[in-house]
């Protein structure tokens, strides 16, 4: 049988040098709405939106007005509007890190919004300052589409997901420290101090983020030293017992070392129903989470 979503083929590997790019330019701009936002818990104010052209800030107080910053992936531009002024557009196409960086700051000092951010990237081991990046230069408008339909795609698996849950859930948002798509929900407990860390991340940033019992899911394409797209899904804290929980669908897997459970993205873009194979595996992680944290479920979901 067919499928019935027509979910758009990944191909890291091929998708590599954009996605390289993409994931610094997404740096910049999350890294300006984490400067001019009042801070949310578990850096909620820090991330970027799926939109029906590409991704988006949202609106930004700003000194009484407002402005946004969107990734438009059917025209390529890069979009600033404000509130008591025209927008302004910079061009999606092949440039240098530093190029990006220097037009979006002057088109910024235009308008004038004045912001400054960390110059460098975060959650990457190699962190070459945005001003010095001409290394990542690559741009291939249909690669950038494309990774952009597939995470409409899962935004609306995870938007569906997210509606059953009563309890404190956070947006369907995405983290451009890791470029990853995510939703994760909270049983009201909070947790262990958290003692893990991320490259160039400051550990007080990670242990408030895990500062209360989660479970977690979201759609991440790949790296280098991983190039595979994949869902995820994960508890915090967690226990022996987590990954040993019944999961489907069967293609599905437990990965003892990062603690998590995942599924290929091919696996659910060759799927005969892909929302409904997604959705399967983001219930039953989540009820993996709940048996093995022992969290009230009848508190927490709608009866």
């Amino acid at each position: 049988m067919k499928n019935v979503q027509n979910w758009p083929v990944l191909n890291y590997v091929e998708m590599q040098d954009t996605i390289e790019t993409l994931h610094q330019w997404i740096q910049i701009v999350g890294k300006i709405r984490l400067k001019t936002m009042p801070w949310q818990n578990h850096s909620w104010h820090t991330t970027l939106y799926i939109t029906p052209s590409g991704y988006s800030t949202h609106g930004i107080p700003y000194q009484g007005q407002s402005f946004q910053i969107d990734f438009n992936f059917k025209k390529h531009k890069l979009l600033i509007r404000c509130s008591d002024r025209k927008t302004t557009a910079i061009d999606l196409k092949p440039r240098t890190v530093a190029n990006f960086y220097k037009e979006l700051f002057e088109k910024l000092t235009d308008l004038g919004i004045k912001v400054k951010i960390h110059p460098k990237p975060n959650e990457m081991d190699i962190a070459i300052p945005f001003s010095e990046n001409t290394v990542n230069k690559s741009y291939d408008p249909n690669v950038a589409n494309t990774l952009w339909l597939a995470m409409l795609k899962a935004n609306t698996v995870f938007n569906k997901f997210r509606s059953d849950f009563i309890g404190k859930v956070s947006p369907v948002h995405l983290f451009w420290g890791a470029f990853d798509l995510a939703v994760t929900r909270f049983s009201g407990n909070p947790a262990p101090l958290h003692q893990g860390s991320m490259p160039n991340m400051p550990q007080g940033v990670m242990q408030e983020a895990y500062s209360q019992e989660v479970s977690s899911a979201g759609f991440w394409p790949g790296s280098k030293e991983s190039p595979i797209p994949v869902f995820y899904s994960y508890a915090y804290p967690s226990n022996t017992s987590f990954g040993k929980q019944n999961i489907s669908p069967k293609e599905a897997f437990y990965s003892p070392e990062m603690d998590e459970f995942f599924l290929k993205y091919e696996d659910v873009q060759n799927s005969i129903n892909p929302e409904k194979t997604l959705l399967h595996f983001l219930q039953t992680t989540y009820e993996a989470a709940t048996k093995s944290l022992k969290w009230d479920r009848n508190k927490l979901e709608k009866i």
